[in-house]
């Protein structure tokens, strides 16, 4: 994989002191503003980034990347995702991948017709302690209670109360707890369970954007609480409860480090099967597999699932009255 990465904020900074670990990834260029073009250029040298580009077209027509990571904020993915596949490129977009269906709908057509990598970058389905629980979930027996908490207060909630608002809270950049946090614990339900019956949001908004919320949805058998808060914080964990046993994930459902398992009448028992400290090395390990060998059949596979989260988030962004972009 030839990459070429789009943006020079925490994410990129996060991703690039663990790329160096997958050698098959080359880092073939960045783009910046010109405003963070020295930023940039210090990434450059730290990390061996071949070229910094303040201008996206011109990365686009270097025909030494064959793949760009879209890792702006939310608002810009679909346009700067689409703009790379027309030029020809796979693209690797940061969740969520869009701030609508009608937008991942249009993504995943132009990707189908050109024959194009087109993947969220989402950490938790591609970690081995989420696979594994993906497994042990028949030793659950009837799945009946699942519950997400990730909560976490935001430094930047202060300014928002004072009236600065910021990307994070800014309903037109796609901000909000659903679409930075509780999209996490999405991934994670819809991964296991599928797609729900029904969704219900109760956010509580403020500006016009949800600063927290409690997400419900309902399957057959099963009723799930996923809960995302930028206002408020919690110990953050999720449950998993059948009647034959539990599952306790302890952490966020992005890292899913750690989960303890019990059988009814059982002792718990931990698993710890990440194979990298850091969240994001199996999923951009799996990537550059996927690139190389243009596996097009898991491509598929996860843009099925990336369509199912981004149903989910219409429907409770709908029921809240919230509305983005």
């Amino acid at each position: 994989m030839r990459l070429g990465i789009l943006g020079t904020g925490k994410i990129v900074q996060d991703f690039l002191t663990m790329v160096g670990d997958l050698p098959a990834i080359d880092l073939t260029a960045i783009l910046s503003t010109p405003h963070s073009v020295a930023h940039a250029h210090d990434l450059q040298t730290n990390y061996e980034i071949g070229q910094v580009y303040t201008d996206y077209d011109a990365l686009l027509a270097d025909t030494t990347i064959d793949t760009v990571y879209v890792a702006l904020p939310n608002s810009l993915h679909y346009t700067f995702s689409k703009q790379a596949l027309l030029a020809g490129k796979n693209v690797i977009c940061e969740k969520p991948f869009t701030l609508n269906s009608a937008q991942f709908t249009e993504l995943e057509a132009l990707a189908m017709a050109k024959d194009l990598v087109l993947i969220e970058a989402i950490t938790n389905q591609y970690l081995p302690n989420y696979q594994q629980i993906k497994a042990d979930l028949p030793k659950l027996g009837d799945l009946k209670i699942v519950d997400c908490n990730y909560s976490q207060y935001s430094s930047r909630y202060d300014r928002f109360k004072q009236g600065v608002i910021l990307p994070a809270f800014n309903p037109k950049l796609g901000g909000g707890a659903l679409m930075d946090l509780n999209i996490y614990n999405i991934h994670f339900v819809v991964g296991l369970l599928g797609a729900p019956t029904a969704v219900h949001y109760a956010a509580n908004v403020e500006r016009d954007i949800d600063t927290s919320g409690v997400l419900t949805l309902v399957y057959p058998q099963t009723q799930v609480v996923c809960i995302g808060a930028k206002d408020c914080d919690a110990p953050i964990k999720s449950t998993l409860q059948g009647n034959q046993g539990s599952i306790v994930v302890t952490g966020p459902t992005n890292t899913v480090e750690r989960y303890t398992e019990t059988a009814n009448g059982g002792e718990p028992q931990t698993i710890t099967l990440n194979r990298h400290p850091h969240r994001m090395f199996s999923e951009f390990a799996k990537f550059e597999q996927v690139i190389a060998n243009h596996d097009m059949t898991f491509v598929k596979q996860q843009l099925a699932h990336s369509k199912t989260v981004m149903a989910v988030v219409d429907a409770a962004l709908a029921d809240a009255g919230i509305k983005l972009g």
